[in-house]
């Protein structure tokens, strides 16, 4: 029976997993996150809106990263060029997308769905579901075995090892945080795709439940998104429920196990060094 929950965990996952890569990427860069909520807010109305505006799922597709590119260049400008408290400005840009996304709500029409492969042995999804499992090796090989992801992390961790080699760290910042925007207007366009329309607020907390994913995994691309595969579990077991567990405690399960996470792994995760430091 646990292995009937294996399409909707992977179907839970995936969001939360781009979500999670674009956390890390920002964060190991030295920038806190807290905008992600937003980008895949933006992305998803994105997607929305380019579809019906293109006829093209593949379009809307462009369109949800690019208003993620947005958000997360107003993110980067505010924080790294202009030195604004972090977590304060993530807030914000979580609000403003929150507010323009409601002003402008799409015309509430079905769009197409980005397409799905069908896989022997594994089923059919939609093609992101693999995009993240490959993308989630390559930043873990790009992070972590290769000079660029060394002087990415450097930015988060070791200022003066920036500067002996003559490089910038608001360059290095800057594009962590863009590439944030890139994976989060992803995940909101996947989150869009599935249900074939926009809703408002239809993230529903799942930016934050990636950031706690996170925390979980210790700001590693692997384990970060095998922790959102558990997240995804609970709201896999809330969808099936055959175990006739009230309702309110399913839907709640992600949010505890989040709780559960920040108070107790935050003190043993070792985040960035410099992490939300500001470059004096």
């Amino acid at each position: 029976m646990i292995f009937e929950l294996i399409p909707s965990t992977l179907r839970m996952a995936t969001p939360l997993g781009f979500a999670a890569l674009a956390g890390i990427y920002s964060e190991r860069s030295g920038v806190i996150n807290l905008a992600l909520e937003g980008m895949m807010l933006i992305g998803a109305f994105g997607y929305v809106v380019g579809t019906q505006a293109s006829g093209s799922t593949w379009i809307g597709l462009l369109a949800g990263m690019g208003f993620g590119i947005m958000f997360a260049l107003l993110h980067a400008v505010a924080t790294i060029t202009f030195q604004a408290e972090q977590i304060v400005t993530g807030i914000a840009i979580n609000i403003l997308a929150l507010g323009i996304t409601e002003f402008l709500v799409p015309t509430p029409e079905q769009v197409g769905g980005l397409p799905h492969w069908k896989l022997p042995f594994i089923g059919s999804y939609n093609f992101l579901v693999y995009l993240l499992l490959i993308l989630m090796i390559v930043s873990h090989i790009l992070l972590f075995k290769t000079p660029w992801g060394l002087r990415l992390r450097a930015a988060g961790e070791s200022t003066e090892a920036l500067a002996a080699m003559s490089l910038s760290r608001s360059k290095w910042q800057y594009l962590g945080v863009l590439l944030s925007g890139v994976l989060a207007g992803i995940a909101g366009c996947f989150l869009a795709s599935e249900v074939h329309y926009f809703t408002k607020g239809m993230t529903a907390g799942r930016g934050y439940l990636a950031l706690a994913a996170v925390i979980f995994g210790n700001w590693r691309p692997l384990s970060g998104v095998a922790a959102c595969c558990l997240f995804g579990f609970a709201t896999a077991l809330e969808l099936a429920n055959r175990w006739n567990i009230p309702v309110q405690l399913l839907h709640s399960l992600p949010y505890i196990l989040t709780m559960v996470v920040l108070a107790g792994f935050v003190g043993k995760s070792r985040p960035p060094a410099s992490l939300g430091k500001i470059e004096s």
